[in-house]
């Protein structure tokens, strides 16, 4: 098959990439990006030697570049990672974000509708459902949850998942959905909170932590949201929304101090700042549905997934240092260019 994966320059996408050339070598694998600030083909240095494996530079949300992307490769399945993604960014510009996650989500799904692609997949996120009681540990998303956002992020999101489903009724489009908790693992971009505490750890800066930190997340090891949306795109039952959850809960404080005890640094050096706007309080998925239907378990605990991105990024500096610089933006001009 031929599988388009949207955003494959990005931390999910790219990790993406990897999974299904390593688990479906037969398949050919398309990545499409338009190498915003959070896409750097330095992420893909290792893909581009797999002749199983395609680069085509391009936006979502740009007509053309979909359609000539489209009319190229005939894909069969379209795995959308593309997306803005940040919330504090969306807070500041909303504007792009409704560009990319929405209109951009409209455009890639009117292609699908003209090539009459076998499967359209949406990758969305738990923050369209709001956010749970920090006191209610008993509660989690389900499917069923109402959406009810919080930041311009997540309003976006949960639009484009809202399109997703009316293309399903309207023009039967065979559309998935999978919404997963907070991911963490190697090609994280370092504005996030993982991969931002363990740099500035690393350089014993401090560490910025929203109000006291209690704020709680479902840790999802990348690989395991991978697996997960693999199993969907093949044996997912179209017009359904997945739920992928690692039952990894903690709260941002406890992941921070994990950190700060794997790198051997003092606690001193956690600063509280002011707490986000909006800030939502805890995040959980029941991931009952896709385990009852396609057998799907995370498969890594948060104590062992965390040791190992660390060590991801104790190995790996060159990759978030030149991100750290700004070196990355010009990193697809100098090697491709003129490819």
């Amino acid at each position: 098959m031929n599988i388009v994966v949207t955003g494959g320059a990005g931390f999910i996408g790219g990790n993406f990439v990897y999974y299904e050339l390593e688990k479906h070598p037969e398949d050919k694998i398309i990545c499409f990006d338009a190498l915003t600030y959070a896409g750097n083909m330095e992420t893909l240095d290792e893909a581009m030697k797999n002749p199983q494996f395609v680069f085509v530079k391009g936006d979502i949300a740009n007509r053309d570049d979909v359609d000539k992307l489209f009319n190229e490769h005939k894909p069969d399945i379209v795995v959308n990672f593309a997306a803005e993604s940040h919330v504090d960014r969306s807070i500041e510009n909303p504007g792009i974000f409704l560009q990319t996650n929405v209109l951009g989500t409209q455009v890639l799904m009117d292609a699908c509708r003209k090539y009459g692609i076998k499967r359209y997949h949406q990758v969305s996120t738990d923050e369209v459902y709001g956010d749970l009681p920090l006191d209610r540990p008993d509660m989690f998303f389900t499917e069923e949850t109402p959406l009810h956002t919080s930041s311009p992020y997540s309003a976006s999101k949960a639009s484009a998942d809202l399109l997703v489903m009316a293309y399903h009724r309207t023009y039967q489009l065979p559309v998935t959905i999978s919404r997963c908790s907070n991911n963490y693992g190697p090609f994280h971009f370092p504005e996030k909170l993982i991969p931002l505490m363990i740099i500035n750890a690393l350089h014993d800066k401090k560490l910025p932590v929203y109000g006291e930190g209690i704020n709680v997340r479902d840790w999802l090891y990348v690989k395991d949201h991978c697996s997960a949306i693999d199993l969907i795109i093949r044996n997912g039952k179209v017009g359904e929304v997945y739920n992928i959850g690692g039952h990894n809960e903690r709260q941002n404080i406890q992941v921070v101090k994990t950190i700060l005890k794997e790198l051997n640094k003092p606690e001193s050096l956690i600063e509280h700042v002011t707490d986000r706007k909006g800030h939502d309080r805890r995040y959980a998925i029941d991931p009952t549905k896709i385990h009852n239907e396609l057998g799907w378990l995370p498969a890594t605990k948060f104590d062992d997934g965390i040791k190992a991105t660390i060590k991801w990024y104790l190995d790996n500096e060159d990759w978030w240092q030149r991100i750290v610089s700004g070196e990355y933006q010009s990193y697809y001009e100098k090697m491709y260019s003129n490819r």
